[in-house]
């Protein structure tokens, strides 16, 4: 009980850091991660996966994404596969901001992770995974129904 206890705290706590690290170059959390996990999909990234990536609605989305488009750093494209959907790619200005946050990010990375040996960061990966899995947070859950709170 107390690994899921300890989850969210932790989220939230890495979440707020990040944030701070990243606030120097004058960038919201709202704009910021959308840059960032856009900047992670080179091939681009469909609004929808997006939001689902920052754990928010689409229409929350939607305001930031306009901000991303008129500063320039954000270009929707149409989708080649399906003509009414939009592919998102960042410009060559967001891609340079991206490159700087993801630069902020891995220094605070590295500054967390000192000292944690890396087979016990890969056990609390591969657990992530499983529990991702089973929790269908990237596809169908792995539980039935009929097993859900049947085991603790």
């Amino acid at each position: 009980m107390a690994f899921t206890v300890s989850m969210v705290p932790v989220a939230r706590a890495y979440r707020a850091r990040a944030d701070k690290v990243v606030a120097p170059l004058g960038l919201s959390a709202a704009i910021a991660w959308p840059l960032v996990l856009i900047g992670r999909h080179p091939e681009g990234i469909r609004p929808g996966s997006l939001s689902m990536e920052l754990g928010i609605e689409g229409p929350s989305l939607v305001r930031s994404l306009n901000q991303l488009v008129d500063a320039g750093l954000v270009l929707r494209q149409e989708d080649n596969v399906d003509k009414r959907a939009k592919i998102l790619f960042l410009t060559e200005a967001g891609a340079q901001i991206s490159v700087r946050i993801e630069n902020l990010l891995n220094a605070l990375r590295d500054t967390l992770f000192a000292g944690i040996p890396q087979a016990d960061i890969e056990i609390c990966l591969r657990t992530f995974s499983l529990l991702e899995q089973r929790l269908g947070i990237n596809g169908l859950s792995t539980l039935d129904s009929d097993d859900a709170g049947t085991k603790d």
